[in-house]
């Protein structure tokens, strides 16, 4: 009889192992959750210390956008593209979206539909942490997130948000406080990190260091247009600088879906400019049911 450990399980797709080099060997699998591994669990990594290995992913329409007007969620996957994400999911420590898709899409940022593992083995699939960007902490208790935590089937969310101190402004400063004890209260943990005193936003590199501090090895980030931007301004500036010590993306995975939004979608290429991104080297693409997803890593 073949023990649970090692009968056949279900594999992520050719797509992910070949993009992050992953093996999927019984006592190894890459998406399955061995508590007695801990950090030795194997995730795509960087050679670059500091910081954790950073997927950026999103599914986009024909014309390139991700969104609706005003942000307005677009069921752009399909059921077989979807399921990849999910792979894609278990393959990462985090998944970090930004507040805007956290408050538009109230995400549950799980793995729930990939192929459910064999009823008698005794692990689970890797849950990954959820991360949302959320600067003025405008998370709402009522989440998914923190709902799926406190009924015991999530993983407990991180809210990076920056420090709320306005002098001379004491109103704004209590309310600040107030979500916060909210929030806290709902299980959220808060981590505050220094934010551009011009712009008011966190700076990327600083946010994969403090991830990286607390012991995330591998960050998916899904979105949404805003955040997607962020990250590649912050990658285009490390290649402008000549400095690969400080990139802060490795792998870019999209999904295309066989559709137009138009002119009211939302996109994320503006104020990029192609000579001065990161070079990105093909892995391979593929066809899940109707979506084509391709899978780039930087070099």
């Amino acid at each position: 009889m073949v023990s649970p450990a090692k009968a056949t399980l279900p594999q992520p797709p050719a797509l992910l192992l070949d993009l992050y080099g992953l093996s999927t060997a019984a006592n190894e699998h890459p998406s399955v959750f061995d508590p007695s591994r801990g950090s030795t669990l194997p995730t795509p990594h960087t050679a670059d210390t500091g910081r954790p290995y950073v997927t950026l992913t999103f599914a986009q329409s024909l014309d390139a956008k991700i969104a609706g007007a005003g942000g307005k969620q677009l069921i752009l996957s399909g059921k077989e593209s979807l399921v990849m994400t999910h792979w894609m999911r278990t393959l990462h420590d985090a998944i970090l979206v930004g507040i805007g898709t956290a408050l538009n899409d109230n995400p549950q940022l799980n793995t729930r539909h990939v192929p459910p593992l064999p009823t008698d083995h005794p692990h689970r699939y890797r849950l990954p942490r959820p991360i949302i960007l959320d600067t003025h902490l405008r998370l709402s208790p009522e989440c998914k997130l923190l709902k799926n935590y406190q009924a015991g089937c999530g993983r407990r969310p991180w809210l990076l948000c920056a420090p709320q101190s306005a002098p001379g402004d004491t109103a704004s400063t209590e309310a600040f406080m107030l979500r916060a004890a909210a929030l806290r209260s709902a299980g959220a943990r808060i981590i505050e990190l220094d934010a551009d005193a011009a712009t008011g936003m966190i700076a990327i590199p600083d946010l994969l260091a403090a991830l990286s501090e607390l012991g995330v090895r591998s960050l998916m980030v899904e979105g949404g247009a805003r955040v997607i931007r962020s990250f590649l301004h912050a990658a285009r500036s490390s290649a402008t600088s000549g400095s690969t010590g400080k990139r802060v993306v490795d792998a870019l995975v999209v999904t295309v879906a066989p559709t137009l939004v138009g002119s009211a979608g939302l996109g994320y290429g503006s104020e990029l400019i192609a000579e001065e991104l990161p070079t990105f080297q093909h892995v391979r693409t593929e066809v899940f049911g109707p979506d084509t997803v391709v899978a780039l890593k930087v070099l």
